[in-house]
């Protein structure tokens, strides 16, 4: 009986869920603990921030990439207004035209060399623009905090009136909710912000520099190695679990690979050569100083090989190794995998997908001299730029070595897991 009833009130509630907004309902919004949305359909949805603040967004596909239109905020926009706005952007959009695009054209124009007295979303767009974009190699982290930490509190305010107050509201508020990395991370990037305000006279002074990163918490250091015995139960965790197929080879993948996430998450099968058993990661998808990017070969282990086949029966005929949820012209979202771990329950102190690199680093370099492999093997492998190893050298530097080290490692990651010298190869196939 409690079974129907509960069936009943899901259906419903997905139901609902789906179903035009109205004025109503919009009047009842308030405040909450986090950042939500609600969809009123074809595209239109009110974003709503902790502090309340209702904001109306427009998410349509140009070009086989999803993009978003800042329509206004609510009551300003009313629903109706709201909906009239949709409408007039899907027409653009269906001619061919981006309102996201034309919008950010035509700010530009306005704003270049001539507003003194801009709004916080105004210049922090000529920030990202003629800062951010030019000099920064990967500028999505810089983009990211403004447009989804400060942006949606604060946007519409003008730049100079900004205070110390306001700062430490968003910030205080990612940090009481468990993150103070993150929080310090968005609180550097107001400062820089409004560094370049000061510097171009848009600003008289800087608020988040009366913003003491020591109040607001400690990055914790990047200290955390698994032991055998944990490597096997994470291994173990993440097969027996619901994740994504993808997820759980990606992981895995990582951890026997020694190479960052985001090499595996934008990789595309052109990268991936199967006769000779090598992953060829472009110089664009390296961490290294600008203008001292170089390609990074990765000789991959039977193990690994059998993954990568696995992961292409999955890919669907996309050109990513790791295909999107929602289209196969795009890649998983960044902060995919760490979402998927962090599903998760382990018996064990808590560990980031980083820490299989350490961990895996920390391992190679004790078994190095029973093998036979040099400290310069692991850091290439590694990928890291360390005395002499550059990587303008030839690209097949430590080929042989690598090769045997990268099997070797695959083949003792599978004894951790069977508590045997079984190699399996499959392990966890569905």
């Amino acid at each position: 009986m409690n079974s129907t009833k509960t069936k009943k009130k899901s259906s419903r509630q997905k139901t609902r869920r789906f179903a035009p907004l109205t004025d109503k309902e919009l009047q009842a919004v308030g405040p909450t603990s986090k950042r939500y949305t609600l969809r009123d359909g074809r595209g239109l949805f009110l974003d709503v921030t902790p502090g309340g603040v209702r904001t109306w967004i427009f998410r349509y596909q140009f070009n086989g990439k999803q993009e978003k239109f800042i329509i206004g905020r609510y009551p300003e926009f009313t629903l109706k207004a709201a909906r009239e706005r949709r409408n007039e952007l899907a027409v653009e959009v269906s001619r061919g035209v981006s309102p996201a695009e034309k919008k950010k054209n035509e700010r530009a124009k306005s704003t270049a060399g001539t507003s003194k007295n801009p709004t916080v979303m105004e210049f922090g767009e000529r920030y990202l623009r003629e800062q951010v974009d030019k000099n920064w190699k990967d500028p999505s982290n810089e983009r990211r905090n403004l447009e989804k930490g400060f942006f949606p509190e604060f946007g519409d305010r003008l730049l100079k009136d900004i205070t110390a107050v306001d700062v430490q509201l968003v910030v205080y508020r990612k940090r009481d909710g468990g993150h103070p990395a993150a929080a310090i991370c968005l609180r550097n990037t107001i400062k820089r912000m409004y560094d370049y305000a000061v510097e171009t006279h848009c600003a008289l002074i800087n608020p988040a520099a009366m913003v003491a990163t020591k109040y607001i918490g400690k990055a914790a250091r990047r200290k955390r190695n698994l032991s055998p015995a944990e490597i096997r139960e994470f291994l173990q965790e993440i097969y027996k679990s619901n994740m994504r197929r993808q997820f759980k080879l990606a992981l895995h993948i990582i951890f026997l690979t020694l190479i960052r996430k985001s090499m595996l998450l934008l990789a595309t099968w052109d990268e991936i050569d199967f006769k000779t058993g090598e992953w060829t990661i472009p110089k664009e998808h390296v961490k290294a100083k600008k203008g001292e990017e170089h390609e990074h070969v990765v000789y991959m282990s039977k193990q690994v090989a059998a993954m990568f086949r696995e992961l292409r029966a999955l890919a669907g005929g996309s050109k990513y190794v790791m295909r999107g949820r929602g289209s196969k012209d795009q890649p998983f979202a960044k902060n995919a995998l760490n979402k998927a771990l962090e599903g998760l329950t382990f018996n064990m102190e808590p560990f980031t997908i980083h820490d299989q690199r350490r961990t895996a680093s920390t391992l190679l370099n004790e078994k190095a001299i029973k093998n036979g492999w040099s400290a310069d093997v692991i850091e290439k492998a590694l990928c890291h730029e360390k005395g002499e190893i550059k990587g303008v050298y030839n690209r097949a530097e430590y080929a042989e070595q690598r090769k045997k080290m990268l099997q070797w490692w695959a083949d003792y990651v599978d004894s951790i897991i069977t508590e045997s010298k079984v190699i399996v190869g499959n392990f966890g196939r569905s």
